[in-house]
């Protein structure tokens, strides 16, 4: 498509140009954390979103295709992880594989929670509710501890990661 050229599209009919005109909404990295019978388990995500200041509240929606989905679909407890742009190597791994959260630095929380070392923001998250939404889940967690500090966020825009430049 040429700049200044508008598509327009029946998204209900064409994913792809839906999924594209979705992906130009530059989006953070968050990394959600749980524990599970299998031991700590990760995915990434970029569904992430503040719900409320009071209570504190935020969401997030996995997929209900994914492998790992059965994982955070239940779990009672979890940490959401707003990612560095220097922690695009752990992005990576985690991509890959849902246990790679075993060889990132971490820490456990107050309550068994994996924390990874460095991220920019953490959530640790009580689930309050779930509302279905298609082929996703939306999570919305009670925000009870949260972490944060100063550096450059990892962002993803048209299928690609980066770091947020200044202007």
């Amino acid at each position: 498509m040429d700049a200044g050229t508008i598509a327009t599209f029946d998204p209900s009919t064409d994913a792809d140009s839906f999924r594209g005109a979705l992906g130009t909404f530059v989006t953070g990295v968050t990394v959600v954390t749980t524990d599970s019978p299998e031991g700590p388990v990760a995915i990434v995500a970029n569904s992430f979103a503040s719900v409320s200041l009071d209570p504190p509240l935020v969401l997030w929606s996995p997929a209900k295709a994914s492998k790992r989905f059965e994982h955070f679909a239940g779990s009672r407890r979890f940490a959401i992880h707003v990612l560095a742009a220097s922690q695009r190597d752990i992005c990576a791994a985690i991509v890959k594989s849902k246990t790679a959260i075993n060889e990132v630095p971490t820490h456990l929380s107050h309550c068994g929670m994996p924390i990874i070392e460095g991220a920019l923001a953490t959530f640790e998250c009580n689930l309050e509710t779930t509302h279905d939404a298609g082929d996703h889940v939306i999570v919305v967690g009670r925000v009870t501890k949260a972490h944060h500090q100063d550096g450059d966020p990892l962002v993803f825009h048209a299928g690609k990661y980066g770091a947020f430049k200044e202007h």
